[in-house]
């Protein structure tokens, strides 16, 4: 028996189902709709990929998950290596930069938001990097209850001495894929975090 064939037959009868919402099931209108798949400019009907354990059931969702947790822990391999004999104790500490100095002043639970943190471990990182004198703080002029975090110029010193180093960190955790590929893969990530972030923080 050809499975390869009915593989393929299988995955493109579900790109016809989530293209055709309530599309008859009649072998005519099927034929119609892959004659206009190939016709569309650089439109390719990609192979459903394999994976282990699909063939005991494996779900494409365990499979994404991880995947996930995988490039996490490769993607810190990465980062623990480019702050050696650095001032960071964590790759967390110069993410919590980053962020301060991209998107400017912060109160405390906006910053531990940002990097999806509980307020515990992040109150620790904000602590660290004020010991050292990376970040500073000041009462909000709003809102007296909370604190104001800004970067210092000893923290964007210590993040621009050492900027390189996680730059090449961060290739190398991507080496593999072409620059379209890194797009497409931003687009999806960025569907999937706006869905949890929906999810969690309920954003308008």
């Amino acid at each position: 028996m050809m499975y390869n064939l009915l593989n393929d037959l299988i995955s493109l009868l579900k790109d016809y189902e989530l293209d055709n919402p309530g599309a008859g099931d009649d072998l005519d209108s099927f034929l119609k709709w892959i004659n206009v798949q190939f016709l569309k400019p650089g439109k390719t009907l990609e192979k459903e990929p394999e994976w282990p354990g699909k063939i005991n059931g494996r779900s494409a969702d365990s499979v994404i998950n991880t995947s996930l947790v995988h490039l996490y822990r490769y993607a810190k391999i990465q980062a623990k290596t480019a702050i050696n004999e650095t001032i960071f104790s964590t790759p967390d500490d110069f993410i919590y930069l980053i962020c301060l100095k991209s998107a400017g002043r912060m109160t405390k639970s906006e910053l531990i938001k940002e990097n999806i943190h509980d307020k515990p471990a992040g109150t620790l990182i904000i602590q660290r990097l004020l010991d050292k004198g990376l970040i500073s703080q000041q009462r909000s002029g709003t809102d007296k209850r909370s604190m104001v975090l800004n970067i210092t110029n000893k923290g964007t010193d210590e993040l621009n001495n050492h900027m390189d180093k996680i730059r090449t960190a961060s290739a190398n955790v991507t080496g593999a894929l072409k620059m379209e590929e890194k797009s497409q893969l931003i687009s999806l990530l960025q569907k999937l975090e706006d869905f949890h972030y929906v999810q969690n923080f309920k954003k308008s």
